[in-house]
């Protein structure tokens, strides 16, 4: 899909959600969550270019396989728990929403770690030659 059948879709379903708000409440965020997976469905395949060329620069740099699957996942993280926070904060839940935006920066934290570890250690091997 293009990103103009799935403006259609946003915005139809905004519609919708007006619309079946006003008679039942409780089908809002249902709605918003179908039209969200399919959304993140639809776009999902125009990563694939991305992740290919991505992983070019990485070879091309000389960059660790673990350090290219680090970055990935830090991005899965944000994407994932972005997501989930807006689809919260759009039921009303903030508080769930910022608990959700707080647990995806301290995942990010624990998966860089090792990133963290392996530069300090080459900041110490610099600094003693």
């Amino acid at each position: 899909m293009n990103i103009y059948t799935l403006a259609a879709v946003g915005i139809v379903t905004a519609v919708l959600i007006s619309i079946v708000g006003q008679h039942k409440p409780e089908f809002k965020i249902y709605l918003s969550v179908a039209a969200s997976v399919l959304i993140v469905a639809a776009a999902l395949p125009a990563l694939s270019p991305v992740l290919t060329s991505v992983r070019e620069f990485a070879d091309k740099a000389g960059l660790s396989g673990v350090y290219l699957g680090t970055l990935l996942k830090c991005l899965a993280v944000c994407y994932i728990g972005g997501i989930a926070a807006d689809i919260c904060r759009d039921a009303g839940e903030t508080a769930i929403a910022s608990k959700l935006d707080l647990a995806g920066k301290i995942a990010i934290t624990a998966l860089s770690l090792p990133l963290w570890k392996d530069l300090l250690d080459l900041v110490i091997t610099l600094a003693e030659q």
